[in-house]
């Protein structure tokens, strides 16, 4: 940005570069008092006081940007020029995309000091796109001191991801010497995201028992209402293994089947779990669905022990309507990629 001024008779017409940025190097920038005022509301707030202070005397307004590089200013400077804006790092291409790398950190610090928002996002992507152990501590200071949680995130996930490598970086030691409280926030943050994390593996687990559980029901609905001699099992290994449970039930000792097998005690456990969710008008084929349905509605609701298998009866019920509307959805994806094919078939 040149700074020349044209003058004719008595009126002087100002060149674009109305603005002097007096740098940390005492070296001065001119700039265009109109782009920096919509760029930025906090220097548009500055010129309108320097404008008051010199009272239209014709005066060079100077704005002072100090405690960074001349260079990290400079760049500054020329990213508010630019017409593009959010674009301009792919605009401008290598040349943009170096400079902004090089002057990062700093960009950063003036993007939310003079509160230029677009240009503090490009900042905040260029340091999390070369986030590295050895500096994620100084990057997530920065994150926190500048207001920048996208990048703060970011940060977290790195130092939770490798926190061994990060503990042995001289950053941390010097936050631990000189920052406690802050140490502090860290390892609660990565302790409350590794609760988190097993919290969201537990209830994965316990949605897959569901999930099988309501494949073994359909699987025993299978079994006594077509034999499981159709070959069209909804899941060929649960159902070996109920036809395997219901041929050593009809062979175990009775007092063991009662008391002490544990192959017996499953499934009973299971037809006492068919009866639950069965909502058949009629007699139902799956053995003992109608006694343990008349024992359902004989026992206390109250009951501690039978709240909680009503809680696991709508679990299951829960996870066999998700299972039919999957099913029901891959079939129709299916059908609708079929329905083509055969209307090719057909025309030849």
């Amino acid at each position: 940005m040149s700074s020349t001024m044209n003058s004719g008779g008595d009126d002087a017409i100002f060149s674009p570069a109305d603005v002097q940025i007096l740098t940390a190097s005492k070296r001065r920038i001119p700039a265009d008092s109109r782009v920096l005022a919509a760029a930025s509301p906090v220097l548009e707030r500055m010129l309108d006081q320097k404008t008051k202070l010199i009272d239209g005397g014709g005066r060079a307004i100077s704005i002072s940007i100090l405690g960074v590089p001349h260079g990290a200013v400079d760049a500054f400077l020329r990213f508010l020029s630019s017409p593009s804006r959010c674009g301009m790092l792919e605009a401008k291409g290598e040349e943009a995309a170096a400079e902004m790398a090089e002057h990062a950190v700093h960009l950063l610090v003036l993007s939310h000091v003079y509160q230029v928002g677009w240009l503090k996002r490009a900042c905040e992507r260029a340091l999390a796109s070369r986030l590295a152990s050895e500096a994620v501590v100084d990057v997530l200071v920065l994150a926190r001191r500048c207001d920048a949680p996208w990048l703060h995130l970011r940060c977290m996930k790195l130092i939770g991801k490798d926190f061994a490598a990060v503990e042995r970086t001289e950053a941390w030691r010097f936050l631990q010497e000189h920052d406690p409280c802050l140490e502090l926030d860290i390892l609660q943050s990565l302790q409350d995201a590794h609760l988190r994390q097993k919290r969201r593996r537990r209830k994965r687990e316990e949605q897959q028992v569901y999930t099988e559980l309501s494949e073994a029901m359909e699987c025993l609905q299978h079994i006594y209402t077509e034999g499981c001699a159709t070959g069209h099992c909804p899941d060929s290994a649960t159902c070996r293994g109920l036809r395997q449970l219901v041929s050593h039930l009809a062979l175990c000792d009775r007092k063991k089947k009662r008391h002490s097998c544990g192959r017996c005690k499953r499934l009973w456990q299971l037809l006492r779990l068919h009866a639950s969710i069965c909502v058949q008008p009629g007699p139902c084929q799956v053995p003992l669905c109608s006694q343990f349905k008349q024992k359902m509605d004989q026992r206390n609701a109250k009951d501690e022990e039978d709240e909680k298998w009503r809680l696991l009866v709508k679990k299951v019920a829960s996870a066999r309507i998700m299972s039919c509307l999957a099913k029901r959805k891959r079939q129709e994806g299916f059908q609708d990629q079929e329905q083509p094919w055969l209307k090719h078939k057909l025309l030849e």
